[in-house]
């Protein structure tokens, strides 16, 4: 079973992301110093189209902007999920 979990947890969005070689970024040209930007949990295959953040900047954004952290652990066969995204709180 693939289930999505979803936390505000910062300990538990690092980890999850630096388990799998994620990193805190932000869609380049999406942000400004007032507003968030698109966030991501960005891979090394991403760094294109990615600006690097530290999680300091990363986590005061995603507070901010008053999002959740939508992920999954493993994919329905088991392996090792990298699927997440960011989504409103309620």
């Amino acid at each position: 079973m693939s289930d999505a979990k979803i936390t505000t947890d910062h300990d538990i969005i690092r980890e999850w992301a630096e388990s799998r070689d994620g990193y805190p970024a932000t869609v380049s040209g999406t942000s400004d110093n007032e507003e968030a930007g698109v966030l991501r949990i960005a891979f090394s295959e991403d760094e294109a189209n990615m600006t690097r953040l530290s999680w300091d900047e990363f986590f005061e954004k995603f507070d901010a902007a008053g999002l959740q952290f939508l992920y999954q652990e493993k994919t329905g066969d088991g392996a090792e999920s990298r699927f997440s995204k960011f989504v409103r709180g309620e």
